[in-house]
């Protein structure tokens, strides 16, 4: 088990509204240096479809799509002991600190991408920032039991905000 630092910096500006926070990179999130790069996880299929967008290929059309649609891009953790991409092993987590994004943007509410992010969110940076968090089901492959259509169902919360 290794010690991590979170690799590249959230995704917003001014204009966002909606902040969405993951747990920590998987692997090939940190092999290609950007939220959620396995080919297989489903964010960027589901938040394409919430928004009726056009399906990001590049690092520079994902942050376009986000920017455009007022979506802040984050992860709860800035280091942590974790081995792989599990979840379940990780440890020793020091948070990210999200005062950039809320003094900066105009964050009307916050999402977690599934339940460990809401769970580390609750235990680590609640406490600090007393902003609510929504769960939202996870978009990962680990996630299989939530077919694409019921994650569609519940992350289309996100677009009332917008």
């Amino acid at each position: 088990m290794d010690r991590i630092t979170h690799p590249f910096r959230p995704i917003y500006n001014e204009d966002s509204q909606i902040l969405i926070l993951g747990s920590f990179p998987s692997v090939k999130s940190r092999e290609g240096e950007f939220f959620y790069h396995h080919p297989q996880n489903r964010f960027w299929k589901v938040i394409s479809a919430v928004y009726r967008d056009q399906l990001p290929v590049s690092i520079e059309e994902k942050k376009e799509l986000l920017l455009r649609n007022g979506v802040a891009v984050w992860d709860v953790i800035k280091s942590c002991e974790i081995t792989g991409s599990s979840d379940n092993s990780i440890k020793n987590v020091i948070p990210n600190d999200l005062s950039e994004i809320l003094k900066t943007a105009n964050i009307k509410r916050i999402f977690a991408n599934g339940s460990t992010a809401y769970q580390l969110y609750m235990r680590y940076i609640f406490p600090k920032v007393g902003r609510d968090i929504i769960k939202l089901p996870s978009t990962s492959p680990a996630n299989a039991a939530c077919n694409v259509d019921r994650l569609l169902e519940d992350w289309y919360y996100i677009r009332k905000i917008t």
